[in-house]
């Protein structure tokens, strides 16, 4: 019997500029909705860059979830694989982009570059410094959150839905602010 893929899923973004966090928040979502199996690791990537670099070389698929910048309406979700990144980081559509792009540079000259890459991304309507997404993001999470489980099965994972969704961290402390500073 073959081992299964290690599969790495990475949110990027800085939750505290509204829907520039959205990564983090659809990673956590899919966190509080699903059991993963041992094979997939979840990451709060949050604006980190070369501290991903060792999960990500030991990775055979990596998925990353992010705010990207595309000519579509806030809240629109896009997916970038594989031959179309080289394409992505053409234009600077990501606020983190500059961090990923290298690492997954360094992986490539290192021969170590994951088998299958994925970016998960959404449109933001506002980078405000604010915690928690706008009504624009909060209505295309579920979509984004949607094609990341879609990613996953296309990759052969078997998502479980958990029996009581979760509320995550950061939708708590968002719902808070929100009870505090309104």
């Amino acid at each position: 019997m073959t081992e299964p893929k290690k599969i790495l899923v990475i949110g990027m973004g800085n939750v505290l500029m509204q829907d520039e966090g959205v990564g983090v928040r659809a990673v956590e979502e899919l966190d509080s909705r699903f059991d993963m199996p041992d094979h997939v690791t979840l990451v709060d990537g949050g604006t980190t860059g070369m501290e991903l670099f060792e999960p990500m070389r030991g990775c055979d698929c990596l998925v990353v979830a992010d705010a990207v910048n595309a000519s579509l309406p806030p809240g629109s979700v896009v997916r970038i694989a594989n031959e179309e990144i080289n394409a992505f980081f053409q234009t600077k559509l990501s606020n983190h982009q500059l961090g990923l792009s290298d690492l997954l540079a360094l992986l490539q000259l290192k021969g170590e570059a994951p088998e299958h890459i994925a970016i998960i991304g959404m449109v933001p309507h506002s980078l405000e410094n604010k915690l928690g997404l706008t009504d624009e993001a909060k209505g295309g999470l579920a979509s984004l959150v949607a094609m990341l489980a879609d990613e996953l099965q296309a990759l052969g994972v078997q998502l479980t839905p958990r029996a009581a969704t979760r509320v995550g961290h950061w939708e708590r402390q968002a719902e808070l602010e929100q009870g505090v500073c309104a």
